[in-house]
């Protein structure tokens, strides 16, 4: 009888998988001969290879305590998988495919991963597009690079809303696993902090033992603070004369805190049209506190006049050590906070047409 009950297990555990590990069985087609090994990396780290045999084939086996992300590698090519124990995948790939298309088997949450790998395909397709078009209309007209950029660029911003509605579409319809949150990610937290921040709120105890879930959780609780609807925190810096300026100082009137740099391209593109909201509104209760994260304070100043930034500027010449990117949070510039008279985010990172259009509404 023992010994039936354990055969009957063996079938089962053949049948199911192990519980305890998950395998992957890997085949490849159209290889190059100089390719050997296939790797296999665990969030960042490299956690196991394999040799392909004489058919191109190959196998994985580990153990893992969650569901986790990992990648297989092969030459230049990397395919994403979430995998968990008792999982028993069949994954293929032709090498030649110009799309990188693969094949997977045996892991739901991994073929949801290879569904949103295909919305990434489709809007990358378009972006190729645009910028080809771009190449081909600076061949012909290399003067006009500024007027060729503004033809494209609502090209290019239909397109990035297109694909960040789908990924907002496909990462809310998959809350329950780890594809979801992969999707989220792709989302540039400049413009979609609030719809991060609130998927950070539903998922935060599904994932209890994925390091970057929790990483993720924990930064978004981290912006809180800092989010539309709490009041701005205060610091004080010093101007280029050495006087020490507080962010308080400015209570009783709308305020724009600009992140910003001398050496920062995209800043200096921007500063004239700040330079016109500016000019615009400075007798409307409406001013501005520019923060750099300049180390250099000949550069600094020279920016600001050859810049024509009329308004507080202040620095403690620590660029990205400055206490204030720190307590803002600041990971890229420009970026920038809208103020209330009473100090309370209203706004953040408005550029461009954006800018104007939300000063327009409130002064």
């Amino acid at each position: 009888m023992n010994k039936i009950l354990l055969g009957l297990s063996l079938i089962l555990l053949i049948a199911c998988g192990n519980p305890d590990q998950f395998v992957i069985n890997g085949k490849l087609s159209n290889i190059h001969k100089d390719i050997k090994k296939v790797f296999l990396y665990e969030g960042g780290e490299l956690v196991d290879s394999a040799f392909l045999n004489e058919d191109a084939e190959f196998r994985f086996k580990r153990s893992t305590p969650s569901a986790q992300f990992y990648s297989l590698m092969v030459s230049d090519r990397n395919y994403f998988l979430v995998l968990q124990n008792g999982e028993k995948v069949d994954f293929s790939a032709n090498l030649e495919d110009p799309k990188g298309d693969y094949q997977i088997e045996g892991s739901a949450t991994s073929g949801k991963i290879k569904a949103f790998s295909e919305i990434n395909a489709h809007y990358g397709a378009i972006f190729k597009e645009i910028e080809g078009e771009f190449q081909m209309q600076m061949a012909k007209r290399p003067a006009d690079e500024d007027s060729i950029r503004k033809a494209l660029l609502g090209k290019y911003q239909t397109n990035m809303d297109a694909f960040s509605k789908a990924v907002l579409d496909f990462a809310n319809k998959n809350k329950d696993n780890l594809a979801g949150f992969y999707a989220i990610n792709s989302l540039d937290p400049t413009n979609y902090e609030r719809e991060m921040m609130a998927y950070a709120e539903a998922i935060k105890d599904k994932f209890p033992g994925n390091q970057a879930v929790n990483e993720f959780v924990a930064h978004m609780a981290e912006l809180k603070p800092l989010s539309i609807g709490h009041k701005a925190p205060d610091f004080e810096l010093m101007d280029p004369k050495g006087k020490t300026v507080k962010l308080s100082d400015f209570r009783g009137k709308y305020l724009l805190v600009d992140f910003w740099a001398s050496w920062c391209v995209p800043c200096r593109e921007e500063n004239p049209n700040v330079v016109e909201q500016y000019q615009h509104y400075k007798d409307k209760n409406f001013t501005i506190l520019g923060v750099s994260l300049d180390n250099d304070q000949a550069a600094w100043i020279k920016a600001i006049q050859d810049d024509h930034l009329d308004w507080t500027q202040v620095s403690d010449l620590q660029a990205w050590n400055s206490k204030a990117v720190e307590l803002y949070k600041v990971s890229a510039i420009p970026a920038s906070f809208l103020l209330d008279p009473d100090g309370v985010i209203i706004a953040k990172n408005l550029r461009g047409t954006a800018l104007a259009d939300f000063l327009k509404e409130k002064l």
